[in-house]
């Protein structure tokens, strides 16, 4: 089986890495020459275009930023739905609006090519290791059809539903409760720099309480050692995440309190720091009250 990846970038870059290593044949684009060079010396097949890949591909990942790039990948002029041979199959691994999956799952009906909306969580850690958990819905076929490169990038398979959409709906709920996490997080690391505490403490305490997670640890580990650029996890995901969340709200009726504020706060990280990453949120805090909280002690 073949397989191809379109979006080489933190995420994308860590599937093409773990379908290589699987031993896979695997295609690959991004519009950004350096990803394309990195994964040429991974072993990939460097493609020159979307139709490339789909050419040369019974499976391919879409792991773009939003709705509209998954449209013009998927469905565009030498889109994949249009190379692909038939009995292909789509894996829409980008987070992008249930409305948007289930608009270009519509699209695809008359084709010959499988859809599985599978949207991913684990971040970069996940998908550099291939131990991402895969939120997948499609029809019985396809799922068993690509059972094996679907765990050669992750640890956790779950079966959210058959309809395009289902898998992104599952990950805006995930989205809003994560969101709400790292809100929290920065909150309180800003608490404990202007009260004087170390980050040591501070992280030994949260880790080992019934608050610590993946998620607030992570988040504490790159607060405390001022990493807030360049560790793979930028802010605009999150960012695009919590407002496919707050739209999604939006459109139920559901009241998302936590969530709003969440995207708040990623709103001032973002606006005050483009370039940084999930945690730079924290500075903002800080700045306001005046007060770093680093490993060794508050500054």
């Amino acid at each position: 089986m073949r397989a191809g990846v379109i979006g080489l970038g933190d995420m994308g870059s860590g599937l093409a890495k773990n379908l290589i290593a699987n031993g896979f044949e695997t295609w690959g684009l991004d519009l950004d020459p350096n990803r394309m060079e990195a994964f040429r010396e991974m072993g990939g097949n460097a493609a020159s275009s979307t139709a490339e890949v789909g050419a040369n591909a019974d499976a391919v990942f879409v792991m773009v930023m939003n709705g509209d790039q998954a449209k013009a990948v998927i469905l565009g002029d030498g889109g994949l739905v249009g190379s692909m041979a038939s009995g292909g199959t789509v894996l829409l691994t980008a987070t992008i609006k249930p409305r948007e999956a289930r608009e270009i799952g519509e699209a695809m009906e008359d084709s010959e090519i499988s859809l599985i909306d599978s949207p991913v969580s684990g971040g970069f850690p996940g998908a550099q290791g291939g131990t991402l958990t895969m939120m997948a819905a499609g029809s019985d076929e396809a799922l068993a059809q690509n059972r094996a490169v679907m765990e050669a990038v992750s640890a956790n398979i779950h079966r959210t539903g058959e309809t395009p959409g289902d898998g992104q709906t599952v990950k805006a709920c995930l989205q809003s409760l994560i969101g709400a996490q790292f809100a929290a997080t920065f909150e309180a690391a800003a608490l404990a720099a202007k009260a004087g505490v170390p980050g040591q403490i501070i992280l030994d305490v949260f880790s080992t309480s019934s608050a610590g997670c993946g998620i607030v640890n992570n988040a504490l580990e790159k607060i405390i050692d001022r990493q807030f650029e360049g560790t793979g996890s930028h802010i605009n995901t999150m960012h695009k995440d919590l407002t496919i969340s707050m739209n999604l709200g939006e459109e139920l009726g559901v009241p998302l309190h936590t969530a709003a504020a969440a995207m708040q706060i990623f709103h001032a990280g973002r606006t005050k720091y483009p370039n940084g990453d999930n945690w730079v949120c924290t500075r903002v805090i800080e700045e306001i009250v005046g007060a770093e909280l680093h490993r060794d002690g508050a500054k």
